[in-house]
C-alpha cells in the first residue's frame, strides 16, 4: 500500500485529496446502486433545489487506526439515525441505515491508505451529504436526490488541541429558530453561525455560545458543538429543541453514567453557569474542547473554570476515555465501534 506523504502528526482540521468517493442516487422512488468516483466534483444542474431552496444535510463521523492496527468506525448507524431525522426535516428521500453503513465502509476501504496512522493524533473524517438534484423553479420538494461521502484525514478542530478556550455569548445572535431546524444536521444552520462566529473569533474567542431563541434565558448550543458542565459530580448538558442530539455528547453521557456520575439534561439559566466546576463544548471534530472562560458579552460578566490553562479533572477523564475505546486501547463495552475488514 503507497502510503501518502504528509505530517500526520501536524495535520489541520482541513481537506486533503483523497483517492475516491462514493456516490449513490434516488430517482424514480428509490436508492440506486453504490457508484465510485475519482472526481471531486458533481455534475449539478443550475436549477437544482439544493441550490435554491436548501434541500440539503450532511453529516461528521470518524475511523481510526488502532493500537491493534485495526480499523475503527465510531458509531456510524447513530450517524444514519441522524442522517434520516435531517432528511425527513427537509422532505428530502431518506436513505436506510444499511446502505448508508455500506457506503461508509466502501469509502474507507478506498481510502485505506489515508487513514492516520496509530499515535499520531489524527483519524479519517468521513462526510456523508445529500442534496436535491431536481431542477426546479417553485418551493417545492425535489424528486431526486443524491448521496455522496467523502473522506479526508483530519488533526484537531481546534488548534490549541485538548486545552481550554475562552468563548463569549451575546443576545444579538440566534443559531435557528424555536422550532426550526436546530435538531438536524442541515448547512443552513452553519451559514446562520457564521456572522456570529468571525465575532467570536474578531475579539479572540474560540466560539459563541448561543442561547436558547426564544426567551434567551437558558444556554443552548456552544459554536457547532453541544455544551455540558460539571458540577457536584453531575453531567449537565442543556435540553432544548434547538439543539443537534450530539453523538459524542450522546457517548459521553454513557461514559459519565460508568464513573458514577448522575446525568441531567434540562434547561440550564445563563445565572448557573457562576456554580459549574467545569464546563466544555463536544462534537464529532474536537471530540471535547475544554471552556476556560465564558464572557457575557451584553453584561460584561465573566464566568471562569480554569486559570491554569489545563482542562478540568473530569472533563480529562472523559475525552480520555472515549479516545481510547476509538483507538482500541480500552474494551469497547458498548459496542460502539465496527472494525473494518481491511486489506
Amino acid at each position: 500500500m503507497n502510503i501518502p506523504d504528509l505530517d500526520w502528526k501536524n495535520l489541520t482540521f482541513s481537506y486533503t485529496k483523497t483517492d475516491y468517493n462514493v456516490r449513490c442516487t434516488y430517482k424514480d422512488g428509490k436508492w440506486g446502486e453504490i457508484e465510485v468516483s475519482d472526481s471531486e466534483y458533481l455534475p449539478l444542474h443550475i436549477a437544482a433545489s439544493c441550490l435554491h431552496y436548501g434541500q440539503e444535510s450532511f453529516e461528521g463521523l470518524k475511523a481510526f487506526r488502532g493500537k491493534d492496527g485495526k480499523v475503527r468506525i465510531f458509531r456510524m448507524e447513530e450517524n444514519a439515525k441522524r442522517f434520516i431525522r435531517s432528511a425527513e426535516g427537509t422532505m428530502m428521500a431518506p436513505m436506510p441505515v444499511e446502505l448508508f453503513c455500506e457506503m461508509v465502509r466502501k469509502v474507507v476501504k478506498l481510502n485505506e491508505r489515508f487513514i492516520p496512522p496509530y499515535g499520531s493524533g489524527a483519524s479519517l473524517y468521513i462526510r456523508p451529504f445529500e442534496i436535491g438534484i431536481s431542477p426546479l423553479i417553485g418551493v417545492k420538494p425535489a424528486s431526486e436526490y443524491m448521496v455522496i461521502m467523502l473522506v479526508t484525514p483530519v488533526g484537531p478542530y481546534f488548534k490549541e488541541g485538548f486545552k481550554p478556550t475562552k468563548v463569549c455569548m451575546s443576545r444579538e445572535y440566534d443559531r435557528v429558530a424555536p422550532k426550526g431546524t436546530g435538531s438536524i444536521k442541515v448547512g443552513g444552520n452553519y451559514g446562520a453561525s457564521l456572522v456570529a462566529g468571525e465575532k467570536a473569533h474578531s475579539l479572540g474567542y474560540s466560539v459563541m455560545l448561543y442561547l436558547d431563541p426564544k426567551e434567551k434565558k437558558y444556554l443552548d448550543e456552544c459554536g457547532a458543538a453541544n455544551f455540558f458542565a460539571i458540577k457536584d459530580n453531575k453531567y449537565i448538558t442543556p435540553y432544548s429543541e434547538s439543539i443537534l442530539p450530539s453523538i459524542t455528547n450522546m457517548s459521553l453521557v454513557e461514559l459519565a453514567k460508568d464513573l458514577g456520575m448522575e446525568v441531567e439534561r434540562r434547561q440550564i439559566p445563563v445565572e448557573e453557569l457562576k456554580t459549574f466546576e467545569e464546563a466544555s463544548a463536544c462534537g464529532t471534530a474536537a471530540v471535547c474542547s475544554p471552556i476556560s472562560e465564558v464572557h457575557d458579552l451584553d453584561t460584561g460578566e465573566k464566568y471562569v473554570f480554569s486559570t491554569d490553562g489545563k482542562a478540568g479533572e473530569v472533563t480529562t477523564k472523559l475525552y480520555n476515555k472515549l479516545r481510547a475505546i476509538q483507538y482500541g486501547e480500552e474494551p469497547d463495552t458498548h459496542e460502539w465501534c465496527e472494525i473494518l475488514e481491511v486489506d
